[in-house]
């Protein structure tokens, strides 16, 4: 499902991890080496894990599962932002705010009202009230859009976590941990693979190798739900040659299996009617 080669890789600079003295030794079996006093990635690693995370989310989206992508410094935030909302689905590219999985039902009031909010803003609602108390909402509305904006249609707890940095995100690890929700992590040399189910080993800093891993990611989604609607036409296709068969829409054809009557069996008379038979035709000639 992925298509990106190890040139790319290398052009985006997904090789390079951090300097020697921040390496974190559970990444060791993922380092190549060294040079300058920074480590360089295996992308022989790289390659068959990241293909095995991208195939993983696509078949989440294959059937309906929801990918919350995770990406809250600088470098990552537009990015997250962008790819997320190509392919449709949720993201925290802000500020990860503490209990957001484990302590969804208060989130959850919190996305309520960021939607009155909204509402409110679009409605002439604002032609009732004075410039000041616009002000003040207008400020809220801006706060919880940058922290809950991009989870506010997400309905429910994500199926799975795509995380960049996963030192950075840490909170995030740890309370997808905590619930059961399968973790799907970029990690630098100098963070630990503890906890992350499906590892992609790369340079967590680079924006260019960011916009490498979101881009792969949202195209394997994207491939993932377009399955879901050809499943979808197949199934009306298959719905609609029934119906033609039987000239009544919305009623599947059925076939009717007659079993066919035996054959009636031929009566033998008994030998006594027989012989009265004979009897009385003997008298009527005498």
């Amino acid at each position: 499902m992925s298509n990106v080669t190890m040139r790319e890789m290398l052009e985006a600079g997904v090789h390079f991890g951090h300097q020697t003295r921040f390496w974190n030794p559970k990444m060791a079996p993922f380092i190549f080496g060294e040079r300058n006093k920074i480590h360089i990635i295996n992308l022989e690693q790289t390659m068959p894990l990241c293909r095995d995370a991208v195939n993983y989310l696509g078949k989440v989206a294959s059937k309906k599962g929801k990918i919350l992508f995770v990406g809250t410094k600088r470098a990552a935030s537009d990015a997250i932002k962008e790819e997320a909302t190509r392919c449709g689905m949720p993201f925290v590219n802000h500020r990860w705010l503490g209990g957001m999985l484990t302590n969804f039902r208060t989130v959850r009031a919190s996305i309520k009202r960021l939607k009155e909010l909204e509402e409110m803003s679009q409605s002439k609602t604002y032609e009732k009230i004075n410039k000041k108390e616009i002000l003040q909402l207008s400020r809220e509305q801006n706060k919880l859009d940058k922290t809950l904006g991009g989870i506010k249609d997400m309905g429910g707890l994500p199926d799975v976590l795509f995380i960049v940095d996963v030192g950075y995100e840490n909170i995030a690890v740890l309370e997808a941990s905590k619930l059961g929700i399968p973790v799907v992590g970029i990690v630098d040399t100098n963070n630990s693979p503890d906890k992350i189910d499906y590892i992609v080993p790369g340079n967590d800093d680079s924006m260019r190798a960011i916009k490498l891993y979101t881009k792969m990611v949202a195209d394997a989604i994207l491939v993932g739900k377009e399955s879901i609607v050809a499943e979808i036409n197949s199934n009306d296709e298959m719905i609609e040659l029934k119906e033609e068969e039987t000239g009544i829409p919305g009623k599947p054809s059925v076939k009717i299996s007659t079993k066919k009557s035996a054959p009636a069996a031929k009566t033998t008379k008994p030998a006594e009617e027989a012989v009265a038979e004979e009897a009385v035709a003997e008298e009527a000639v005498a």
